[in-house]
């Protein structure tokens, strides 16, 4: 079996180092074509291991070669394939292999049609590192490359100043995080001695709460960077400036998820101090709550999209500090196939309408976008948590942990979420594709995207559709791995009138954004009693969160930066600088005759050398005891 844990890993490398080949010549339809038949060939492989997982049950661990050997620390390339990062792989290279073949028609016009097909796959390689390695600091690699990534791919489209500015807002707050996150790989390996998940994990027993609570806090920081939990949050929606596959990609099966796999991977620490969980579980539930409620007034298509996966990411979060970690890994999952349908659609909704983003723009797209609109529709359907579809099954496992936990709170709060999720998810399918033809005002004539395009995007449909029903496989496989803990309201009364109240709360929600949106007839302008109200600038301007980040953050920080630059780099150290090389210059130039070979100059400059020696002598000479310091000396100097 290792040969296709090699395959799994490295044909997304060689997938991105091909495309890179063709980076300066012109578009060539077969890089993409070669580079997603790479990606299927990795997922096949992680096909043949998940087999090989069921069947077996044992997992498949090979050390490649060593890394670092010094001392008595010792880390190697080694890869593990267990029940949790062959779920992971799976999903990374499904939504990956969809992803590539659908940016063959999204892109087919973009003049950087070969680099983007490189950075995609290099994203991959990357997060399967991130998911197969076997230590943290392998994980760290894989953590950092997808952070690379990100970068190149939110910035692709570099000419834009708002793209470039995205990227960047990403990669500095990344960083952020992951200053936290070396710490925690430091205190694991000061305290453990080893980087080895298993090593790690069974010397945690051993350790004191303080000591374990440090390493949690400081993993779980570059979590929060990682997927983007409040406050590191902001990236992820300025993110949408990238090619929306990008988005598909990030959201869906890479850079989002990165942080909830490593609170998985990491279980065995975090079910020792729950206390850390407990703060995991409610800073999940607020975001999960937060996001959702800026979502409900924007109007940014692909915004409204990311907002979702930042409430999604904090469902995950509130599972995994619950101890539901199997949950959190099978929302994961089951997210991954909808999500990527979603932005996979509005990347089709985008051509359609000439990359417009705002959805009152548009209206009744359905009559000429009938295969986007089934998807859209039954997408936004699993993501609202409605039977029986996949989110259905998932979200409601994570409702039933947090109400059989006892952390009522939680519950309350995630139950509410799902009814903001479903009233914002068919807002957006309402004024996309239901009421009048808005987009005839602004001279537009949608199309439907290639059939290749629906084609390739239809194995995620099925599974947004049917991905619930491997609940049962997929929790026999995950609690050999994973804590092996069943979430089950003992009273069947108590559980039917919780389940059907939540599908009433949540069908009541679709019901209402259907009837406020789908006649939708005119183009909101701003000046609306309801838009000009407190509330709804507080949610479209996020909460002020991005402006108090750049009035009292950002400006200050330049300031200072222009201050230090100025007063300081500029007047103090560039002026020392400079003014040491001037005097060495300027001594140079006043000494360079003395190399002018001229024999008269040389032996006046002989003469004022004699002269200087034989004053330094006498000077000596005065200062010396006795005459034998004073020969010593006139030695010295190479008079005597």
């Amino acid at each position: 079996m290792e040969k296709f844990l090699y395959i799994a890993l490295f044909a997304p490398l060689v997938s991105s180092l091909f495309a890179a080949l063709f980076t300066t010549t012109k578009k060539k339809t077969f890089v993409g074509i070669i580079a997603s038949l790479l990606i299927f060939t990795a997922f096949a492989s992680s096909s043949v291991l998940l087999a090989h997982i069921l069947n077996n049950g044992a997992p498949i661990h090979v050390e490649m070669m060593t890394w670092m050997a010094t001392g008595d620390l010792y880390i190697p390339f080694g890869f593990v394939v267990d029940q949790v990062s062959v779920t992971m792989m799976m999903v990374v290279t499904l939504v990956s292999t969809i992803v590539h073949i659908y940016s063959i028609g999204y892109m087919d016009h973009d003049k950087s049609f070969n680099r983007f097909f490189a950075w995609l796959s290099a994203f991959v390689f990357s997060m399967m590192i991130l998911v197969m390695s076997d230590n943290y600091a392998g994980l760290f690699i894989g953590w950092e490359g997808v952070g690379l990534c990100s970068w190149g791919l939110i910035g692709f489209w570099f000419h834009k100043e708002s793209a470039t500015w995205a990227a960047n807002e990403a990669f500095i707050m990344n960083r952020i995080a992951d200053l936290g996150m070396l710490i925690g790989i430091f205190l694991v390996y000061w305290n453990t001695g080893t980087l080895q998940y298993d090593g790690a994990f069974e010397a945690f027993k051993t350790l004191d709460t303080a000591t374990l609570t440090w390493i949690g806090i400081f993993l779980f920081i570059g979590a929060m960077g990682k997927s983007a939990q409040f406050p590191l949050h902001t990236w992820l929606a300025d993110a949408m400036e990238g090619p929306t596959p990008v988005s598909a990609l990030i959201h869906a099966a890479t850079m989002v998820t990165a942080g909830v796999y490593l609170v998985i991977r990491s279980n065995e620490l975090y079910d020792l101090i729950p206390h850390v969980g407990l703060f995991i579980a409610s800073l999940g539930a607020f975001v999960a709550l937060f996001a959702a409620s800026m979502a409900l007034v924007n109007r940014d298509m692909k915004r409204i999209i990311a907002y979702s996966t930042l409430s999604q990411l904090g469902y995950m979060f509130a599972a995994a500090g619950l101890g539901a970690y199997w949950v959190a890994l099978f929302h994961l999952m089951a997210h991954a196939f909808f999500k990527a349908l979603l932005f996979l659609g509005a990347g089709n909704v985008m051509h359609a309408m000439h990359d417009e983003l705002d959805p009152f723009k548009m209206g009744g797209l359905k009559k000429v976008m009938k295969g986007t609109f089934i998807m859209m529709t039954l997408a936004s359907v699993a993501l609202a948590g409605i039977f029986p579809l996949a989110g259905f099954f998932s979200k409601d496992a994570i409702l039933e942990a947090a109400f059989v936990e006892h952390h009522y709170i939680i519950y309350s709060v995630l139950l509410f979420t799902a009814g903001l999720t479903a009233f914002y998810s068919f807002r957006l399918v309402a004024l996309i594709f239901h009421g009048e033809e808005r987009y005839k005002l602004f001279g537009i004539h949608p199309h439907e995207a290639y059939k290749f395009m629906l084609v390739a995007m239809s194995p995620l449909l099925i599974l947004a559709i049917i991905a619930g029903a491997m609940k049962g496989t997929y929790y026999e496989m995950v609690i050999s791995v994973l804590p092996e803990t069943e979430y089950h309201i003992h009273s069947h009364l108590v559980y039917w009138v919780m389940t059907i109240g939540t599908q009433l709360f949540v069908i009541g929600a679709v019901v209402y954004a259907y009837k406020k949106y789908a006649d939708w007839k005119s183009v909101p302008d701003g000046s609306s009693d309801v838009e000009q109200s407190f509330m709804y600038k507080l949610l479209y301007n996020q909460y002020y969160i991005p402006y108090a980040y750049e009035e009292y953050i950002v400006k200050p920080y330049r300031e200072i930066s222009e201050i230090f630059w100025t007063k300081v780099d500029m007047k103090v150290v560039d002026a020392t600088v400079d003014g040491i090389a001037g005097i060495i210059y300027g001594t140079g130039e006043k000494t360079r005759d003395m190399q002018s070979g001229n024999l008269s100059t040389m032996l006046k400059w002989m003469v004022a050398g004699t002269v200087a020696l034989l004053s330094l002598a006498v000077v000596f000479g005065l200062a010396a005891r006795n005459s034998d310091e004073i020969v010593a000396i006139l030695s010295a100097l190479g008079v005597m």
